[in-house]
C-alpha cells in the first residue's frame, strides 16, 4: 500500500542524530518507568503472566474457571467445589521480534510508526527485567541494496530487492543490558526494500527455547499468509502477543485533492485524487479488510493483540491491555 511521501528537513551529522536519540531514549524510559509503575504494582512474570505451574492456594470455584484445576481433596473436605492456584514461573524468557522495514518512517498523528515502536520496546522491558528476567530480541529490516529511485507508477513488477537484514540480540537480565537492547533498536537505520516478517517471526523458532512470552512488533502490513503459519509455530511453546502500530491515514484517506504517495519499500510513486469520494470509500474497505485479516489471524495463531495508534496514548493503550490480561488471568480465563 502506497504511503503519503514524508517530508524531509535538513540533513543533521551522525554524532548529533545520535545525541537526539540518546537524549530521547532517557526522557522515553523516564516517562515509562514513572507511568507503568504508578498504574502497574505488583511483581509478575511478564506482560502477559500466565498461571504457572508451582501450586499455590486453593479458592473456590467460579464459572469460567479450568476445570483441570480441581482440588479434589479440598473439595471432598468442603462440599464446595475448589480450584487449585498456581504461581507464575519466574526467570521468564522474553524474545522481542521487531520489525523496522521502510513502511515505518511514516506518521501523520502525534508519533511516527517507528517511534511508537521503540516506545513499545522500552516499555516491554521495563515491564521484563524485573524479577531477573531476561529479554531478547531479533530485529528485521528492508533489503541493504537500495530500491529504484523514485517515478511514476507504471504497471511494471518492482526492482528485485536484497536479502533483508536480520539482527539478533541475546537474552540478557539487568536494566543495563535491556537499555543496551533498546540502543540497538533505537539506533537501527530503516533500509529501503521489503522485509520479510514472517522470516522474522521463525527466528523465534530457531534454535528451540525454554517456554517464555514472545512478543512481535510490526505495522502487519505484509499479508497473512507470510506470517501466519510461523505465528501459529511459535504459539505451540510460548505465550504470544502480537503488537501491531497503526496510523490513521493507513485507515482512511482524508479529502486533500491530488495527493502524492510514495512506497518506502519499492521507491514507487503515485498521484492519487482523494476528493474521489468513492475512491476514498474503497480505500478504507480494503484498509478495513486487512485489519480483520491481520486480527483473525492473530486469533487463529492464539496470540494477544494488541493495537497502537500514532495519534493516541500508547502508554495508555498498553496499560489497559496488561490490566485486562491481568483480570482475566484471575479469573481464570485465558484471552
Amino acid at each position: 500500500m502506497a504511503r503519503p511521501a514524508a517530508v524531509t528537513g535538513p540533513v543533521r551529522p551522525a554524532d548529533a542524530a545520535g545525541e537526539r536519540t540518546e537524549a530521547v531514549l532517557s526522557r522515553l524510559q523516564l516517562l515509562v518507568t514513572r507511568k507503568l509503575d504508578g498504574l502497574l504494582q505488583g511483581d509478575y512474570a511478564g506482560l502477559l503472566p500466565g498461571p504457572g505451574s508451582e501450586a499455590g492456594e486453593s479458592r473456590e470455584y467460579r464459572p469460567g474457571d479450568d476445570v483441570r484445576r480441581m482440588d479434589w481433596p479440598v473439595t471432598a473436605r468442603t462440599t464446595t467445589p475448589h480450584v487449585r492456584r498456581t504461581v507464575a514461573d519466574r526467570e521468564l524468557e522474553t524474545w522481542l521480534a521487531v520489525d523496522l522495514s521502510a513502511s515505518l518512517d511514516f506518521g501523520t498523528g502525534r508519533w511516527l510508526k517507528r517511534d511508537v515502536v521503540v516506545a513499545a520496546t522500552a516499555a516491554l522491558a521495563h515491564l521484563t527485567v524485573r524479577g531477573g528476567n531476561r529479554i531478547g530480541a531479533v530485529i528485521g529490516t528492508g533489503a541493504q541494496e537500495p530500491p529504484a529511485p523514485a517515478r511514476r507508477w507504471r504497471p511494471a513488477a518492482p526492482p528485485p530487492a536484497g536479502p533483508p537484514t536480520l539482527t539478533r540480540v541475546p537474552a540478557r537480565s539487568g536494566r543495563r543490558e535491556a537499555q543496551a537492547l533498546l540502543r540497538a533498536v533505537a539506533h537501527t537505520p530503516l533500509r529501503p526494500g521489503r522485509g520479510d516478517l514472517g522470516a522474522l517471526v521463525d527466528l523465534l523458532n530457531r534454535p528451540p527455547r525454554r517456554r517464555g512470552l514472545a512478543v512481535v512488533i510490526s505495522d502487519f502490513l505484509a499479508p497473512p499468509a507470510q506470517w501466519g503459519r510461523p505465528l501459529r509455530k511459535l504459539r505451540v511453546r510460548h505465550d504470544v502477543l502480537a503488537i501491531e502500530v497503526v496510523d490513521p491515514r493507513e485507515l482512511e484517506l482524508p479529502d486533500v485533492g491530488v495527493l502524492p504517495v510514495v512506497d518506502p519499500e519499492t521507491g514507487q510513486l503515485h498521484e492519487v485524487q482523494t476528493a474521489d469520494p468513492r475512491l476514498r470509500r474503497r480505500y478504507a474497505e480494503e484498509a478495513a479488510a486487512q485489519r480483520a485479516a491481520n486480527a483473525a489471524e492473530m486469533r487463529a495463531a492464539g496470540a494477544g493483540h494488541l493495537l497502537l495508534r500514532t495519534d493516541r496514548d500508547w502508554l495508555l493503550d498498553m496499560v489497559r491491555f496488561v490490566a485486562a490480561q491481568r483480570h482475566a488471568r484471575t479469573r481464570g480465563t485465558t484471552r
